[in-house]
């Protein structure tokens, strides 16, 4: 079992920046990939970007390449969202997963956090 809590949310304005945190607990922490997704109103929740357990490998959505970066700090047993450059297009929920599963697509997640609300207003 992995337990996920996101913290960070917020609402900031058109240009500005959030960081987002995810603390993990349960299973070892560096033993699986995590990932970041979000949901906005009306939309099916959608991939952001995901990390590998050494942090050696990461993946991006087109939409936040280059504006938004993941991190995790195995140590700490957490994972970041530094999010720059938002735009209103991006306010959502935003929600903390684990990867467990052996095997499949690296978008493939089983654990997730409670979510965390950002507006970006214009």
């Amino acid at each position: 079992q992995v337990q996920l809590v996101e913290s960070g949310g917020g609402l900031v304005q058109a240009g500005g920046s959030l960081r987002l945190s995810c603390a993990a607990s349960g299973r070892t922490f560096s033993s699986y990939d995590m990932g970041w997704f979000r949901q906005a109103p009306g939309k099916e929740r959608e991939f952001v970007a995901a990390i590998s357990w050494s942090g050696s490998t990461t993946y991006y959505a087109d939409s936040v390449k280059g504006r938004f970066t993941i991190s995790r700090d195995n140590a700490k047993n957490t994972v970041s969202l530094q999010m720059n450059s938002l735009k209103p297009e991006d306010t959502a929920v935003y929600y903390c997963a684990a990867r467990t599963l052996v095997g499949g697509s690296v978008y493939e997640f089983d654990y997730w956090g409670q979510g965390t609300q950002v507006t970006v207003s214009s």
